[in-house]
């Protein structure tokens, strides 16, 4: 099984750069996006094989997540069931027989950490709802999680340490969701492999740089170890400042 999940920062966007050429390349099982920035309507693509199911924000041109998958899944939720978190479109699960799939928008803490309080009170509730649903089967999630957990998961780490996205505060509660009993893939596979980042800024050229930061994961819960094969990320991937990431199991 192949898995993909990509913030497109904009699915109409995306789609006229190269988006449906990439889609059908990777040929993925399960296809996540994060930040599709629509509404319901506003877009309709054609991916024959899928079901979709997407979560819209109710905020127009913010946030929004999709997931494609080849298999109908036995169940679908939408949110976390918490009213608070739950009208920014961030979160669908999918139930299959032998496990849970998950896709996420982590919130950003914004500039001058102005959402970084709020952040916090989600990154509880959204463990506390993945814990939940470990104890019924294994989890996997996957997203733009806003966080370079590891001074080894950004270009300059010195430089960023109290800006959004690398913040003890966050990394911290990334620490606390591992803690938990969860596995960040790519460095399962690879944990001292470096300059292998996710997403740039537009500005400075930090593509052209690789000034980047992996704020884009797939993790699965311990008890799903022994079927992940591989984690990789696409940085050849062009059309969002984030790229690709892909986690492959059985």
């Amino acid at each position: 099984m192949k898995a993909i999940s990509w913030n497109v920062n904009g699915l109409r966007a995306c789609v006229d750069k190269n988006f449906m050429e990439e889609f059908k390349k990777l040929d993925a099982d399960l296809f996540c996006l994060q930040e599709t920035k629509l509404q319901e309507g506003q877009i309709d693509l054609d991916l024959p094989g899928y079901h979709q199911y997407w979560n819209y924000a109710e905020k127009k041109g913010y946030s929004g997540t999709a997931i494609f998958t080849r298999q109908k899944p036995v169940n679908v939720i939408y949110g976390m069931g918490i009213e608070e978190h739950d009208h920014e479109g961030r979160v669908i699960t999918l139930e299959f027989d032998d496990y849970y799939f998950i896709t996420v928008y982590t919130p950003n803490s914004k500039q001058e950490l102005e959402r970084l309080e709020y952040r916090q009170h989600w990154e509880d509730d959204f463990r506390a709802y993945l814990c939940g649903l470990k104890e019924k089967k294994p989890v996997i999630f996957c997203g733009d999680l806003n966080v370079a957990h590891k001074e080894i998961d950004l270009k300059n780490p010195k430089t960023n340490h109290h800006n959004a996205g690398f913040t003890d505060e966050e990394r911290g509660k990334m620490t606390e969701l591992l803690d938990a009993g969860f596995i960040d893939t790519f460095r399962y596979f690879y944990p001292d492999k470096t300059d292998i980042y996710s997403w740039w800024s537009y500005r400075f050229k930090a593509r052209e740089k690789n000034t980047g930061w992996r704020i884009d994961y797939f993790i699965v819960s311990d008890d799903f170890k022994d079927r992940i094969k591989d984690a990789v990320i696409h940085t050849g991937i062009y059309g969002s400042d984030h790229c690709p990431v892909e986690l492959d199991f059985i």
